[in-house]
C-alpha cells in the first residue's frame, strides 16, 4: 500500500492555456451554479458546487497527457491514458462523498455552536471520510 504523496513533476508539463481550460471550466461551473441558485435557491445550487469544478477539465488533460508520454515511446496510451482519468475521477468522486459529510456538518451543527468549531469538525470530517475511503479502495 502507498503513501499518499505529492508530485509536482506534472506543473512542469502543464501549459498555460492548459491552466486557462481549468479556470474557464472552474468559472462555467461556478456561474451554472450561481443561476441555479437565483432560479431553484441556494440550498438546491450548493448541490452542484460539490462537483469539483476543474473535474472535467483536469480529467481531459490528465488522459492527453498520459497518451502523449506512451505515444513519445512508441505505444498507443490510449488505454494509459483512459485508466490514469479513471483513477483520477475516482479521487474526486472519494473526495466529493467527504464534502457531502463537510456539508450535512455544517447545515446540522452549524444554527446551534460556534462557527469556528463546526467549521473545524466538518474539515476533521471531510479528511476523515476522504481518507477512510482511499483507504478501502486500496485494500480493495
Amino acid at each position: 500500500m502507498g503513501i499518499v504523496g505529492l508530485e509536482t513533476s506534472s506543473l512542469e508539463s502543464s501549459r498555460w492555456r492548459e491552466y486557462a481550460v481549468r479556470f474557464l471550466f472552474g468559472g462555467l461551473i461556478t456561474a451554472v451554479t450561481g443561476l441555479i441558485a437565483k432560479k431553484w435557491g441556494p440550498g438546491f445550487a450548493g448541490l452542484f458546487l460539490a462537483f469539483p469544478a476543474i473535474f472535467p477539465a483536469g480529467a481531459t488533460l490528465i488522459e492527453k497527457h498520459e497518451k502523449q508520454k506512451k505515444q513519445k515511446a512508441g505505444m498507443d496510451g490510449t488505454a494509459r491514458g483512459r485508466a490514469a482519468a479513471s483513477v483520477d475521477a475516482a479521487g474526486a468522486a472519494m473526495g466529493s462523498i467527504g464534502l457531502m459529510v463537510f456539508g450535512v456538518v455544517v447545515w446540522r451543527f452549524l444554527p446551534d455552536h460556534a462557527s469556528w468549531a463546526v467549521l473545524t469538525v466538518a474539515g476533521v470530517a471531510w479528511m476523515g471520510v476522504s481518507v477512510l475511503l482511499w483507504w478501502v479502495r486500496k485494500l480493495a
